[in-house]
């Protein structure tokens, strides 16, 4: 069912930190407003034919944040897409510029004890692997949030939000701004 607001013609593009949400709140808002999905992770590891982790330790984090803009600039020309982010990805100027020229960057917000839980058990995180701890976590938001904040068009916090509840504030946020 497609419940999308006629206005809303451009593609949202998910930031955050890992475990944010970004996932989560992808899949309500394709269920909710029919928006097409792009997980950016997702789709890197099936172009290079392996895992985000192997892609770090075979090429190296810099190989790896180029496939992110290689993809960003392959969606330019989309609409109605919603993308979730590689967490690194805000961090390159010229991505943050690809993505403003086509649509609205909502970055997503949670404390690094709720990311922590989120994401405690995966191995899918190469940045974490072996720092798996709150302090860590903690230390790393830091050193992004400027960037994540200079980069958002909105901030939603996830912290003790259902999916639908935060998709919700999103297109909320988003048809008030228009």
């Amino acid at each position: 069912m497609n419940n999308q607001p006629e206005q809303i013609l451009h593609n949202i593009f998910l930031i955050g930190f890992m475990g944010s949400g970004k996932t989560t709140v992808c899949g309500c808002l394709h269920k909710m407003y029919g928006m097409e999905v792009v997980e950016m992770d997702s789709m890197i590891s099936k172009q290079e034919g392996m895992s985000i982790s192997d892609i770090f330790t075979e090429h190296g984090e810099e190989y790896f944040r180029a496939l992110e803009t290689e993809l960003l600039a392959g969606l330019r020309d989309q609409n109605n897409i919603v993308v979730s982010c590689g967490g690194g990805t805000p961090m390159r100027e010229n991505n943050v510029a690809l993505m403003k020229k086509s649509g609205r960057i909502v970055l997503l917000t949670a404390r690094p004890e709720t990311i922590y839980e989120r994401v405690r058990h995966s191995h899918d995180r190469p940045l974490l692997e072996n720092n798996m701890n709150v302090p860590y976590i903690a230390e790393l938001m830091e050193k992004r949030r400027e960037k994540y904040e200079a980069a958002a068009d909105l901030i939603v916090e996830t912290d003790g939000k259902k999916a639908a509840a935060i998709c919700g504030e999103i297109m909320q946020k988003i048809t008030s701004q228009m």
